[in-house]
């Protein structure tokens, strides 16, 4: 048979296939924009700014609409009260990890973020249980935190007040922090690994908030076979795991199963319990790709929402000036800070707080799924179908905070300048899949922060009228624009 015979008819299928799925879902969904055979809505989504695509679509459809990304379903929710209604409300329902391609080809269901089910509640209850053993939440990971800001300064004192892109020194402290609890060790700042390890997980992160990215996880198993930078994530994150495994071996022969020293340990000596376990949840692979998980999300997402944080201050040099007026009056320049200030820095506090909500980093969080039919605002949603829930109609919304495209810590501050808590506020998304990081970052965020701008002027190269804060990228995360900043020594 001639070869463009088979094709047309290999496409009419596809097309027939696509049109029958699409339409045989429809009467239960949500409603949404129509979809085209095949390509669903992805030709009406700015891939640049999903965001922005969600709103517009939410203007039309109300706060619970369905897109198809590619020939699958996607039911979005939008603004804080369907968001709230299904993570919180219903948390148990919404609690699956949604289909994200890229993620899936390399996690395989193993480890903490993109797991489901069994896998997930086990890793997840080992995890947030090892962690408390190695200190979260306790003083001594507040110890673990101070020691490295005071790295940190140092490193930033090396360069003098020379003008510098901040992106590696300022992932190096939180990855440090993320490593002694993981490896027991920490990095010096100029090894070679380490470097390349942070060189990729940033490299990571700007490729997978790119458009490609977003076309790639809607039709996997075409780009697949294609060039391009998906295959650039694939390559960094097996050299992520290749050197993960090398300290998982270091780990095996230096093991002692009565003096722990950190995760990999407390995982190993897990490991040998449960062999016995015929439905075994601790092996090797979900070792090391959950090493991975608390790496790369230990790492990028403090290390960026501070390079955007000094960015910020760069931009409203009058905010900087309060904070620094505030460190003086409650710490003053002769110890550092510690945990127990942030209560008696109500202004810092807010600042802190602004800088997550306005950036925004994961702004459509990490898809999530149903694990059941779930009947959800007289829609039925069926088990399986991925949700996304924009984190950007709750962080901005106009009723909560006014001018939400205006950088103004007096979000959280009340008329006689007191911190203010929102039920907003949701960086950290919520519910049953919150990131279990949140106290670590919150921490990591007050004292590195504070340490700096107790112990430099910050100077931007050019009139602070003229940076752009503009996201250069807008997809998976929010990533700040590269520029150059001076740490001037005070």
């Amino acid at each position: 048979m001639d070869l463009v015979v088979i094709l047309v008819i290999s496409f009419s299928c596809l097309l027939l296939l696509s049109l029958w799925k699409q339409s045989s879902g429809r009467g239960k969904l949500p409603p949404g924009p129509i979809p085209l055979p095949i390509l669903g809505n992805v030709l009406q989504i700015d891939t640049k700014n999903i965001s922005k695509s969600l709103t517009n679509f939410s203007k039309v459809y109300g706060p619970v609409f369905t897109l198809y990304l590619g020939m699958k379903p996607t039911v979005v929710l939008h603004g804080y009260e369907a968001v709230k209604e299904a993570l919180v409300d219903h948390g148990e329902k919404f609690a699956g990890r949604g289909s994200l391609p890229v993620a899936d080809k390399v996690n395989k269901g193993s480890g903490i973020v993109f797991s489901n089910g069994k896998t997930w509640k086990e890793m997840r209850r080992f995890s947030l249980m090892t962690l408390r053993n190695l200190g979260m939440g306790k003083r001594t990971i507040e110890d673990r935190i101070q020691e490295e800001a005071r790295c940190l300064v140092e490193e930033l004192r090396k360069l003098n007040g020379s003008p510098c892109d901040p992106t590696f020194i300022l992932g190096c402290a939180p990855a440090n922090v993320i490593s002694s609890i993981v490896f027991q060790n920490r990095f010096d700042y100029k090894d070679k690994d380490f470097l390349s390890l942070m060189e990729r997980l940033d490299e990571n992160v700007r490729i997978l908030s790119s458009p490609w990215i977003q076309v790639y996880n809607s039709f996997p198993d075409v780009i697949d076979y294609l060039p391009g930078s998906h295959n650039t994530v694939f390559e960094n994150i097996r050299y992520i795991e290749k050197y993960i495994m090398k300290k998982i071996k270091e780990h095996q022969e230096s093991l002692d199963v009565n003096n722990p020293r950190d995760f990999i340990d407390f995982f190993l000596i897990k490991m040998g319990q449960e062999k016995d376990n015929q439905e075994l949840e601790f092996t090797y692979e979900n070792l090391a790709i959950t090493a991975v998980n608390l790496f790369g999300a230990g790492t990028e997402t403090t290390s960026t929402t501070l390079r955007y944080g000094l960015l910020l201050l760069l931009k409203h040099p009058h905010v900087t000036a309060k904070i620094k007026e505030e460190i003086e009056h409650v710490i003053g320049s002769h110890r550092s800070p510690s945990m127990q200030d942030r209560s008696y820095m109500p202004y810092t506090d807010a600042v802190l707080h602004e800088i997550q909500r306005y950036i925004n980093l994961i702004p459509t969080n990490l898809p999530h799924s149903v694990t059941c039919d779930v009947k959800f605002r007289n829609y039925l949603i069926p088990k399986g179908t991925t949700v996304l829930t924009s984190l950007t109609s709750v962080l901005h919304d106009s009723k909560e905070f006014p001018n939400p495209e205006k950088f103004d810590p007096g979000h959280f501050l009340d008329e006689s300048g007191n911190f203010k808590r929102s039920d907003y506020f949701m960086p950290f998304s919520a519910g049953k899949r919150m990131c279990m990081g949140e106290g670590l970052a919150r921490m990591e965020l007050f004292l590195f922060l504070t340490s700096i701008l107790q112990n430099f002027k910050l100077k931007s190269l050019v009139d602070p009228k003229d940076l752009d804060i503009t996201p250069v990228a807008n997809g998976f995360a929010s990533v700040p624009p590269l520029y150059q900043i001076c740490f001037v020594p005070v």
